[in-house]
Protein backbone atom coordinates (compact mmCIF):
# COMPACT_ATOMS: atom_id res chain seq x y z
CA UNK A 1 0.00 0.00 0.00
CA UNK A 2 1.23 3.27 -0.95
CA UNK A 3 2.08 5.86 1.66
CA UNK A 4 -0.25 8.77 1.05
CA UNK A 5 1.97 11.64 4.01
CA UNK A 6 5.44 10.48 5.18
CA UNK A 7 6.70 12.68 8.16
CA UNK A 8 10.36 12.68 8.66
CA UNK A 9 12.04 13.96 11.97
CA UNK A 10 10.01 17.12 11.57
CA UNK A 11 10.48 20.13 14.17
CA UNK A 12 8.99 23.46 14.73
CA UNK A 13 9.85 25.20 17.78
CA UNK A 14 8.42 28.89 18.46
CA UNK A 15 10.54 30.75 20.86
CA UNK A 16 11.43 28.66 23.48
CA UNK A 17 8.33 26.14 22.97
CA UNK A 18 9.35 22.64 20.69
CA UNK A 19 5.91 22.41 19.58
CA UNK A 20 6.97 19.99 17.51
CA UNK A 21 10.25 17.72 18.52
CA UNK A 22 11.34 15.59 15.84
CA UNK A 23 8.13 13.40 14.77
CA UNK A 24 8.49 10.39 12.17
CA UNK A 25 5.88 8.73 10.97
CA UNK A 26 3.72 7.41 7.78
CA UNK A 27 -0.21 7.31 7.08
CA UNK A 28 -1.03 5.00 3.99
CA UNK A 29 -3.43 5.46 1.61
CA UNK A 30 -7.10 5.23 2.40
CA UNK A 31 -6.28 5.12 6.15
CA UNK A 32 -8.25 6.84 9.02
CA UNK A 33 -5.84 8.32 11.49
CA UNK A 34 -6.48 9.85 14.94
CA UNK A 35 -4.08 12.19 16.39
CA UNK A 36 -5.11 12.49 20.30
CA UNK A 37 -3.42 14.92 22.71
CA UNK A 38 -4.23 17.60 25.64
CA UNK A 39 -3.93 21.21 24.53
CA UNK A 40 0.05 22.10 23.42
CA UNK A 41 0.08 18.69 22.56
CA UNK A 42 1.41 19.97 19.27
CA UNK A 43 -1.27 18.49 17.14
CA UNK A 44 -2.52 21.93 15.07
CA UNK A 45 0.99 22.67 14.28
CA UNK A 46 1.72 19.40 12.86
CA UNK A 47 -1.09 19.34 10.68
CA UNK A 48 -0.72 22.69 10.05
CA UNK A 49 3.09 21.70 8.25
CA UNK A 50 0.75 18.90 6.43
CA UNK A 51 -1.32 21.47 4.81
CA UNK A 52 1.31 23.86 3.95
CA UNK A 53 0.25 26.66 6.11
CA UNK A 54 3.26 26.32 8.31
CA UNK A 55 6.89 25.14 7.22
CA UNK A 56 8.71 22.71 9.58
CA UNK A 57 11.82 24.42 11.08
CA UNK A 58 13.80 20.84 10.38
CA UNK A 59 12.76 17.74 8.31
CA UNK A 60 10.61 17.23 5.54
CA UNK A 61 6.92 16.04 4.79
CA UNK A 62 5.90 14.10 1.34
CA UNK A 63 2.25 14.00 0.24
CA UNK A 64 1.36 11.51 -2.36
CA UNK A 65 5.45 11.51 -2.88
CA UNK A 66 5.28 15.23 -3.08
CA UNK A 67 6.83 18.00 -0.96
CA UNK A 68 5.29 22.08 -0.56
CA UNK A 69 8.41 23.38 -1.93
CA UNK A 70 8.14 21.68 -5.27
CA UNK A 71 4.90 20.57 -5.85
CA UNK A 72 2.45 23.25 -4.09
CA UNK A 73 -0.14 24.16 -7.07
CA UNK A 74 -0.11 19.76 -7.46
CA UNK A 75 -0.92 19.08 -3.37
CA UNK A 76 -3.60 21.59 -3.07
CA UNK A 77 -5.54 19.58 -5.64
CA UNK A 78 -5.55 16.79 -3.94
CA UNK A 79 -5.96 17.95 0.32
CA UNK A 80 -8.85 18.91 1.47
CA UNK A 81 -8.82 20.37 4.93
CA UNK A 82 -10.63 21.69 7.49
CA UNK A 83 -9.19 24.11 10.10
CA UNK A 84 -10.39 24.27 14.29
CA UNK A 85 -12.32 27.35 12.86
CA UNK A 86 -13.83 28.26 9.77
CA UNK A 87 -15.52 31.85 8.76
CA UNK A 88 -17.56 32.42 6.18
CA UNK A 89 -19.48 35.77 4.52
CA UNK A 90 -22.57 35.70 6.78
CA UNK A 91 -24.92 37.07 4.22
CA UNK A 92 -23.68 34.76 1.37
CA UNK A 93 -26.02 31.74 1.28
CA UNK A 94 -24.89 28.25 1.51
CA UNK A 95 -25.09 27.25 -2.04
CA UNK A 96 -22.99 31.01 -2.70
CA UNK A 97 -20.40 29.91 -0.17
CA UNK A 98 -20.09 26.76 -1.99
CA UNK A 99 -19.86 28.30 -5.60
CA UNK A 100 -16.92 30.98 -3.46
CA UNK A 101 -14.75 28.16 -2.54
CA UNK A 102 -15.31 26.22 -5.86
CA UNK A 103 -13.83 29.37 -7.87
CA UNK A 104 -10.71 29.23 -6.26
CA UNK A 105 -9.71 25.90 -7.69
CA UNK A 106 -8.36 25.83 -11.77
CA UNK A 107 -9.50 22.11 -11.53
CA UNK A 108 -12.70 20.72 -12.44
CA UNK A 109 -14.52 20.36 -9.04
CA UNK A 110 -17.11 18.49 -7.46
CA UNK A 111 -20.68 19.21 -8.21
CA UNK A 112 -22.01 21.36 -5.10
CA UNK A 113 -25.13 20.08 -5.11
CA UNK A 114 -23.94 16.47 -4.42
CA UNK A 115 -21.62 17.57 -1.74
CA UNK A 116 -23.98 19.10 0.14
CA UNK A 117 -26.69 16.23 -0.46
CA UNK A 118 -23.50 14.28 1.37
CA UNK A 119 -23.39 16.27 4.05
CA UNK A 120 -27.08 17.01 5.16
CA UNK A 121 -27.12 20.41 3.92
CA UNK A 122 -29.12 20.33 0.60
CA UNK A 123 -32.34 21.77 2.26
CA UNK A 124 -30.05 24.76 3.50
CA UNK A 125 -28.51 25.80 0.29
CA UNK A 126 -30.60 28.85 0.01
CA UNK A 127 -29.87 29.58 3.61
CA UNK A 128 -27.69 32.82 4.64
CA UNK A 129 -24.62 31.20 6.62
CA UNK A 130 -25.46 33.59 9.64
CA UNK A 131 -28.72 31.57 9.98
CA UNK A 132 -26.68 28.21 10.24
CA UNK A 133 -26.75 26.38 13.43
CA UNK A 134 -22.78 25.58 14.99
CA UNK A 135 -23.72 21.88 13.68
CA UNK A 136 -24.77 23.24 9.71
CA UNK A 137 -21.44 25.54 10.26
CA UNK A 138 -19.59 22.41 10.75
CA UNK A 139 -21.13 20.31 8.12
CA UNK A 140 -20.46 23.73 5.39
CA UNK A 141 -16.95 24.00 6.35
CA UNK A 142 -16.74 20.09 5.93
CA UNK A 143 -18.62 20.52 2.55
CA UNK A 144 -15.99 23.07 1.34
CA UNK A 145 -13.03 20.80 2.34
CA UNK A 146 -14.34 18.27 -0.02
CA UNK A 147 -14.94 20.74 -3.23
CA UNK A 148 -11.89 19.21 -4.65
CA UNK A 149 -12.83 15.52 -4.07
CA UNK A 150 -9.41 15.29 -2.12
CA UNK A 151 -7.07 12.11 -1.80
CA UNK A 152 -5.80 13.71 1.64
CA UNK A 153 -8.37 15.02 4.07
CA UNK A 154 -7.24 16.87 7.11
CA UNK A 155 -10.18 17.83 9.72
CA UNK A 156 -8.82 19.45 13.09
CA UNK A 157 -11.24 18.87 15.79
CA UNK A 158 -14.02 19.17 13.51
CA UNK A 159 -16.97 18.22 16.26
CA UNK A 160 -15.47 20.39 19.16
CA UNK A 161 -18.65 22.14 20.37
CA UNK A 162 -21.43 19.85 18.76
CA UNK A 163 -24.10 18.19 20.69
CA UNK A 164 -24.17 14.11 20.71
CA UNK A 165 -26.63 14.57 17.65
CA UNK A 166 -24.83 16.74 14.91
CA UNK A 167 -21.39 15.07 16.41
CA UNK A 168 -22.75 11.52 15.48
CA UNK A 169 -23.82 13.00 11.97
CA UNK A 170 -20.71 14.09 10.93
CA UNK A 171 -19.34 10.66 12.19
CA UNK A 172 -21.66 9.54 9.40
CA UNK A 173 -20.40 11.39 6.47
CA UNK A 174 -17.43 10.14 7.79
CA UNK A 175 -17.84 6.93 7.82
CA UNK A 176 -19.23 7.06 4.14
CA UNK A 177 -15.78 8.97 2.96
CA UNK A 178 -13.98 6.06 4.36
CA UNK A 179 -15.63 3.76 1.61
CA UNK A 180 -13.84 5.81 -0.90
CA UNK A 181 -10.79 5.27 -0.23
CA UNK A 182 -9.72 8.88 1.22
CA UNK A 183 -7.15 9.10 3.48
CA UNK A 184 -8.04 11.39 6.73
CA UNK A 185 -6.18 12.46 9.18
CA UNK A 186 -8.34 13.62 12.38
CA UNK A 187 -7.35 15.94 15.42
CA UNK A 188 -9.97 15.48 18.67
CA UNK A 189 -10.14 15.05 21.99
CA UNK A 190 -13.14 13.12 21.45
CA UNK A 191 -11.86 9.09 22.60
CA UNK A 192 -15.05 7.78 21.45
CA UNK A 193 -14.57 9.58 17.78
CA UNK A 194 -10.96 8.39 17.69
CA UNK A 195 -12.17 4.77 18.16
CA UNK A 196 -15.36 4.61 15.84
CA UNK A 197 -13.27 6.25 12.86
CA UNK A 198 -9.61 5.69 12.91
CA UNK A 199 -7.65 2.83 11.93
CA UNK A 200 -4.84 3.72 13.88
CA UNK A 201 -4.35 5.90 16.91
CA UNK A 202 -1.28 8.17 17.10
CA UNK A 203 -1.06 9.83 20.94
CA UNK A 204 0.88 13.06 21.15
CA UNK A 205 2.53 14.66 23.67
CA UNK A 206 4.89 17.39 24.37
CA UNK A 207 5.49 17.59 20.66
CA UNK A 208 6.38 14.08 20.40
CA UNK A 209 4.23 10.51 19.30
CA UNK A 210 4.15 8.79 22.73
CA UNK A 211 2.20 5.69 21.04
CA UNK A 212 0.45 4.32 17.78
CA UNK A 213 -1.46 1.55 17.12
CA UNK A 214 -5.42 0.10 17.07
CA UNK A 215 -7.04 0.80 20.50
CA UNK A 216 -6.89 -3.04 21.00
CA UNK A 217 -2.79 -2.93 20.32
CA UNK A 218 -2.40 -0.27 22.61
CA UNK A 219 -4.18 -1.49 25.25
CA UNK A 220 -2.64 -5.08 24.75
CA UNK A 221 0.92 -3.47 24.67
CA UNK A 222 0.55 -2.18 27.26
CA UNK A 223 -0.99 -5.08 29.53
CA UNK A 224 -2.60 -2.12 31.01
CA UNK A 225 -5.30 -3.60 33.27
CA UNK A 226 -8.57 -1.99 34.77
CA UNK A 227 -9.46 1.06 36.90
CA UNK A 228 -11.92 1.27 39.71
CA UNK A 229 -13.32 4.83 40.16
CA UNK A 230 -15.18 6.05 43.56
CA UNK A 231 -16.38 8.78 45.92
CA UNK A 232 -15.87 9.12 49.52
CA UNK A 233 -17.75 11.05 52.11
CA UNK A 234 -14.81 12.35 53.02
CA UNK A 235 -10.94 12.08 52.77
CA UNK A 236 -8.78 9.30 54.11
CA UNK A 237 -5.58 9.26 52.81
CA UNK A 238 -4.65 7.51 55.68
CA UNK A 239 -4.71 4.02 53.59
CA UNK A 240 -2.39 2.22 52.47
CA UNK A 241 -4.03 1.39 49.26
CA UNK A 242 -0.81 0.18 47.69
CA UNK A 243 -0.46 -2.91 49.96
CA UNK A 244 -3.53 -4.65 48.16
CA UNK A 245 -3.31 -7.13 45.61
CA UNK A 246 -2.64 -6.33 41.76
CA UNK A 247 -2.59 -1.86 43.10
CA UNK A 248 -0.64 -0.35 40.33
CA UNK A 249 -1.56 3.56 41.21
CA UNK A 250 -4.11 5.79 42.35
CA UNK A 251 -5.09 8.94 41.44
CA UNK A 252 -6.93 11.89 43.93
CA UNK A 253 -8.56 15.29 42.65
CA UNK A 254 -7.60 18.04 43.89
CA UNK A 255 -10.09 17.89 47.04
CA UNK A 256 -9.04 13.79 47.42
CA UNK A 257 -12.14 12.68 47.88
CA UNK A 258 -12.80 10.90 44.27
CA UNK A 259 -10.04 8.48 43.65
CA UNK A 260 -9.25 6.64 40.43
CA UNK A 261 -7.33 3.44 41.52
CA UNK A 262 -5.38 1.47 39.08
CA UNK A 263 -5.54 -2.74 39.47
CA UNK A 264 -3.77 -5.64 37.65
CA UNK A 265 -7.24 -7.24 37.70
CA UNK A 266 -10.62 -6.06 39.19
CA UNK A 267 -11.98 -9.39 40.25
CA UNK A 268 -8.72 -9.81 43.05
CA UNK A 269 -8.57 -6.68 44.24
CA UNK A 270 -12.32 -5.88 44.94
CA UNK A 271 -12.92 -8.56 48.13
CA UNK A 272 -10.02 -6.69 50.05
CA UNK A 273 -11.14 -3.14 48.53
CA UNK A 274 -14.22 -3.46 50.19
CA UNK A 275 -12.62 -5.22 53.17
CA UNK A 276 -10.26 -1.93 53.79
CA UNK A 277 -13.90 0.45 52.96
CA UNK A 278 -15.87 -1.26 55.88
CA UNK A 279 -12.81 -1.31 58.49
CA UNK A 280 -12.47 1.95 58.45
CA UNK A 281 -15.90 2.95 58.61
CA UNK A 282 -15.77 4.88 54.87
CA UNK A 283 -19.00 5.79 53.23
CA UNK A 284 -18.72 5.16 49.48
CA UNK A 285 -20.73 7.94 47.63
CA UNK A 286 -19.82 6.33 43.99
CA UNK A 287 -18.28 3.37 42.22
CA UNK A 288 -17.37 2.22 38.94
CA UNK A 289 -15.35 -0.60 37.52
CA UNK A 290 -14.48 0.07 34.16
CA UNK A 291 -12.15 -1.56 31.54
CA UNK A 292 -9.15 0.74 30.32
CA UNK A 293 -10.07 3.81 27.86
CA UNK A 294 -7.73 5.87 25.37
CA UNK A 295 -8.27 8.75 28.04
CA UNK A 296 -7.08 6.03 30.83
CA UNK A 297 -4.02 4.93 28.69
CA UNK A 298 -2.54 8.47 28.44
CA UNK A 299 -3.53 8.86 31.95
CA UNK A 300 -1.17 6.34 32.55
CA UNK A 301 1.57 7.10 30.00
CA UNK A 302 1.63 10.89 30.77
CA UNK A 303 0.20 11.37 34.57
CA UNK A 304 -2.35 13.52 32.62
CA UNK A 305 -5.96 13.29 30.95
CA UNK A 306 -6.23 14.17 27.32
CA UNK A 307 -8.96 16.60 28.23
CA UNK A 308 -6.05 18.70 30.15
Amino acid sequence: MINAIEINNVKKTFKDLKAVDGITESIKEGEFVALLGPNGAGKTTLVEMIEGIQFPDEGGIKILGMNWKSHEMEIRKILGFSLQETKFIDKLSVMETMNLFSSFYSITVKNPEEILNLVGLSEKKKTYVENLSGGQRQKLALAISLINNPKVLILDEPTTGLDPTARREIWNILQELKKKSTTLILTTHYMEEAEQLCDRILFLDKGKILASGTLDELLERNSLGEYINFTLLKNNKTIEWEKLPGFRKIYWSEQNISGKIHVNDIINFLPEYFKIIKSNNLTLLSFECKKMTLDDLFLSMTGRSLED
